[in-house]
């Protein structure tokens, strides 16, 4: 290394210390299973022979098409929850317009399969609400059956992707376009139409494309509400019945990962040869009006009814944690709190494991994250990029790939002083957490450092301070917030993941809450307490979401309460 600079030296080495862990535990799994897929099963032979089984089988094609249909569905609902409510509490004087959104984002803090349970009890053939139609109309709407029910489940859970992006886009419009368009004579839905959903088109386009992956890569919902028909679900079921050596399974796998990569560039192609952007700097957002008072009253019963909806399935855990029996009745029989007795005495063992596993992944997160942010941004390292690119390309993996990954790469590789296989042993739930939620952590330290003055590192050096130590003593403090922030993020949602653990945990002493929830749920004796779990991890997504911005809401006050100081050091 005589030809790298002294002062790089550390930052090189910890960059390949990084490249090494992300080869090892993302891209060889991953090429693994890429690998396996297009091999011929008796002689290793490259073929294709897999990929046309596949598309000869009729349940694999009917697999195929089911998860296209219920992503592309997915994101229609999605765009119709969604839509009004970023519309309406920006484009008018709406009071409350703060509370909606807020209300409109919970829904992001319960995984989708916590919820799937509860909701087909409200909104089943012999739910609540079906109940009531038929006693009051005679009428039964088929809501949650089959392919319905997915949709209708990760429609409520994933439109806050939509509602976020595009209520930012919509804020960024330049004013004077709308201006523009109404001196022409165009108003109302012609306008929304033809100029500012348009204009807003990116952050719809983002928020749409988020929510395509996630359901295309979903495993639990299906699996919750006996949907197996769909790609996931299948890959799960042929490698946990057939086995690691099934090809099915690896193809399936191929085919999840190809998806989502061309999700996000149709989603790019989309966008490309057009433009977007504002004339003023900011855009100014759309001119607000007041409603007109019948205005208000359609305005606030559409979102009362969209936000009745979305949040019914928080309602419904509830009234399961704390039901008796629930079963073809409107509401449960009784009321109480043994479910949750329960769960702490016979089942306190997923929630250990779950802080212990998410705790140690969080950890290693904002540690990758914090050393990857600092090479990409501090060093001219060649190549440094590749670090960044390369641990946020996990989000186009699903936890059920990197999971079969994980079991075809490791499971002969046996962990030494223990003699266990890796794939087998509890860590590797904590390694497939880490790969899995360091997009987050990192997205979180990138901001931070990048509000960090370079100059304070500089007048640092100026008095003497070694590089090392200006990291230690000046950097990491001031990236406290964003690293606890990534910290947070990434522990609330590793609390909850079930795709990849689902495929890794081989007892059931070691199985994490998302784990522990799935397997309550599998009988109706268990739903209950499974329901308790549920309220837990949402507890847990809850705590830390709130946490998380407040930690950065906290940290944006220190640093601008603190640049008058900065500027005058630097000075």
């Amino acid at each position: 290394m005589s030809f790298i600079a002294k002062s790089q030296r550390g930052p090189v080495g910890i960059g390949v210390l990084i490249a090494l862990f992300l080869a090892l535990f993302l891209l060889v799994p991953v090429v693994k299973v890429i690998y396996v897929a297009f091999q011929e099963a008796g002689t290793g032979a490259f073929t294709l022979i897999n990929f046309v089984d596949f598309f000869r089988s009729a349940l694999f094609r009917e697999s195929f098409y089911n998860s296209l249909y219920v992503s592309g569905m997915s994101v229609v609902v999605a765009s119709l929850i969604a839509l009004p409510l970023a519309y309406f509490t920006t484009r008018f004087n709406f009071a409350g317009a703060v509370i909606i959104q807020t209300l409109g984002i919970i829904p992001l803090i319960m995984p989708p399969f916590v919820g799937a349970v509860a909701m087909k009890l409200l909104f089943g053939s012999n739910g609540s609400l079906n109940l009531l139609l038929d006693e009051w109309f005679g009428l039964n709407l088929p809501i949650m059956e089959g392919l319905n029910g997915v949709i209708f489940v990760q429609s409520i859970h994933y439109f806050p992707f939509i509602l976020i992006n595009l209520s930012a886009a919509l804020n960024n419009i330049d004013r004077s376009m709308e201006e523009s368009a109404q001196n022409l004579g165009s108003h109302g839905f012609r306008m929304f139409r033809r100029v500012v959903f348009p204009l807003a088109m990116p952050g719809y386009i983002a928020g749409a494309a988020l929510v395509f992956i996630k359901v295309f890569d979903d495993l639990g919902t299906p699996l919750l509400l006996d949907v197996n028909k769909m790609l996931a679900p299948q890959a799960y079921l042929r490698i946990s019945s057939i086995g690691i050596s099934d090809p099915m399974g690896y193809v399936i796998s191929v085919i999840l990962i190809a998806f989502s990569l061309l999700s996000l560039y149709v989603s790019l192609l989309a966008m490309k040869g057009k433009d977007y952007a504002t004339v003023q700097k900011g855009g100014g957002g759309l001119s607000k009006r007041d409603l007109r008072p019948w205005e208000k009253i359609g305005c606030y019963a559409v979102v009362l009814f969209i936000l009745a909806i979305v949040l019914s399935p928080h309602l419904g855990l509830v009234l399961l944690s704390f039901g008796t029996i629930w079963s073809y009745a409107v509401l449960p029989d009784g009321y109480t709190i043994a479910h949750y007795f329960k769960v702490v005495g016979e089942a306190s063992q997923f929630i250990t494991n779950t802080l212990l596993y998410a705790g140690l992944a969080a950890t290693l997160d904002v540690i990758l994250g914090t050393a990857i942010a600092y090479i990409v941004y501090r060093t001219g390292i060649p190549g440094r990029k590749w670090l960044d690119y390369g641990a946020t390309v996990s989000l186009a993996v699903p936890g059920v790939v990197l999971g079969i990954g994980y079991l075809r790469s490791f499971y002969n590789v046996n962990v030494p002083f223990i003699n266990e296989p890796l794939a087998t042993w509890w860590v590797i739930i904590v390694i497939a957490l880490t790969i899995r939620r360091l997009p987050y952590a990192l997205r979180a330290c990138i901001a931070a450092i990048q509000q960090v003055s370079v100059m304070l590192e500089e007048a640092a050096e100026n008095l003497g301070a070694t590089k090392s130590h200006t990291v230690r003593r000046i950097v990491v403090p001031l990236m406290s917030g964003g690293i606890l922030a990534g910290f947070v993020t990434s522990f609330a949602t590793a609390s909850v993941e079930l795709s990849a653990t689902l495929m890794l945990v081989s007892q059931e002493s070691d199985a994490p809450l998302a784990y522990g929830i799935y397997e309550f749920m599998q009988s109706a004796s268990g739903r209950g307490p499974g329901a308790a779990l549920g309220m837990i991890a949402v507890i847990i997504v809850g705590l830390g979401t709130y946490v998380s911005h407040k930690i950065i809401e906290r940290t944006d006050r220190r640093r601008v309460a603190a640049r008058p100081v900065a500027e005058e050091v630097t000075a």
